[in-house]
């Protein structure tokens, strides 16, 4: 329990309000969704007391709002279940798992109003379980939702000490936040200098960035964009990589690399693959929604099925350059609050890489089992991955698609969650399945499939 004079800052990171403000200007709702399939009895008792734990530490919380048009955004008191445990009421066939899961992603959360998350149970008529969590990204990334899910697990329920919504009446509010904005303004003074150096400087990237090609009608169709889990033997998995010369990092984004050539999502030219990379950058202590850092490699999907060994030594030295070199966008963060909605998603855009057509390969690494045992034993199979709950299709098209790989190992499996859209492409998830499912082939690997 934090004690009163022990409470962290209430204000959001400028990084977290961007976040929020970007769901805000485009409608955009990215979740984070972990599944837990049981081929054995539920302990519902066990599950029940998951849910009670879960609404602590970081999704005990919401996002209460400036009064000010321009102020810091700050986090409000949201401790336990936002809602019941929703048990479909009729089974479902185990080969409508994956249909389920997606609409469970889309159900809606909300940082602001609530719920931000919800918990799902779905029986299959051959005796097995489905559990889906899902929750904003606004309130916490991959690595924030592991933490809690652990610590629901193992029982220990942090309470931040945030006041209440409301707690501040809206004159309280707009005085406190002028005030914050003025002792803020030499920092943003500085950070509008580097602002207007570096919007020169990468200005061909803003008016990239701009420059929407959509197709008739895209605007108002909503996409659920394609997703495949595939899991692998745990011992396949590493001597599979070595072999290669490569290690399970390597392994997983030279299977990108694979399934982004085979997709027709590379570089024109060079034929490279550029990857973005996120690294958790979370404390035990850290009260940040989204705690990571970026990397940034390219990697040549030709020979990575022979040889790993180029593929590990871009991903080295990409993270050695994060670790030396500040990111140059993440200075400007301290004008988050102050950019009108209209720029959010061109800003974003340019920060993240998307008009550079990347894939996204986040590797969460080797988890402790007790993220498997949200009822108290071992589900027989794990998906962690995070989807776009609302996208247009004009933004997809705009960004030329998306290819997401994010890969963790839980127990005696390497989970691999793979989202992929590619414009003017067959967009089905028994496609995704085959290039999916093709690409491990070409490292001699295979996979169950959900």
């Amino acid at each position: 329990m934090t004690k009163p004079d022990e409470r962290p800052d209430e204000r959001l990171s400028y990084l977290d309000q961007a976040l929020f403000l970007g769901l805000r200007a485009t409608g955009q709702a990215a979740v984070m969704q972990c599944v837990w399939v049981y081929e054995h009895a539920v302990d519902f008792d066990g599950l029940r007391r998951f849910h009670r734990n879960f609404g602590y530490g970081l999704a005990g919380r919401r996002i209460e709002p400036s009064p000010l048009p321009f102020g810091r955004h700050r986090w409000v008191s949201s401790l336990g279940p936002p809602s019941s445990i929703d048990v479909a009421e009729t089974p479902r066939a185990r080969a409508e798992l994956s249909d389920w899961i997606d609409e469970r992603a889309q159900l809606p959360v909300d940082p602001e109003w609530g719920p931000a998350w919800h918990l799902g149970v779905l029986p299959m008529t051959d005796g097995s379980t489905a559990i889906s969590l899902v929750g904003s990204h606004c309130i916490g990334d991959g690595g924030g939702a592991l933490l809690t899910v652990f610590n629901a697990v193992t029982g220990n329920t942090p309470d931040f000490g945030y006041p209440m919504p409301g707690a501040r009446t809206r004159m309280r509010g707009i005085a406190a936040d002028a005030r914050q904005t003025l002792r803020d303004a030499p920092e943003i003074g500085r950070t509008l200098v580097a602002a207007a150096k570096l919007a020169y400087r990468r200005r061909k990237d803003f008016a990239k960035s701009n420059q929407v090609e959509t197709s008739a009608g895209a605007a108002d169709d909503h996409v659920v964009v394609p997703s495949v889990s595939l899991f692998v033997d745990s011992d396949e998995w590493d001597a599979r990589a070595a072999a290669l010369g490569g290690n399970s990092y390597s392994l997983l984004a030279g299977f990108g690399a694979v399934l982004s050539e085979r997709i027709g999502r590379h570089q024109p030219g060079d034929g490279l693959v550029p990857f973005i990379i996120p690294i958790n950058d979370r404390t035990l202590e850290d009260t940040r929604a989204n705690a990571v850092k970026l990397a940034n490699a390219r990697i040549d999907p030709k020979g990575v099925t022979s040889d790993l060994s180029a593929a590990r030594a871009s991903i080295k030295q990409a993270l050695k350059t994060m670790r030396e070199e500040t990111d140059e966008t993440l200075a400007l963060l301290p004008l988050t609050p102050f950019i009108p909605k209209r720029a959010v998603k061109s800003t974003a855009d340019v920060a993240f890489g998307f008009s550079d057509l990347p894939v996204s390969c986040s590797n969460l690494g080797d988890l402790p089992p007790e993220i498997g045992r949200i009822d108290g034993t071992d589900a027989e199979y794990v998906i962690l991955r995070g989807v776009d709950r609302y996208i247009p299709r004009s933004v997809l098209e705009q960004r030329r698609g998306l290819l997401t790989v994010i890969g963790a190992r839980v127990g005696d499996k390497m989970s691999i969650a793979v989202i992929g859209y590619q414009p003017g492409a067959t967009n089905s998830k028994a496609h995704l399945r085959e290039l999916t499912t093709a690409a491990l082939a070409d490292f001699g690997l295979t996979a169950a499939v959900i």
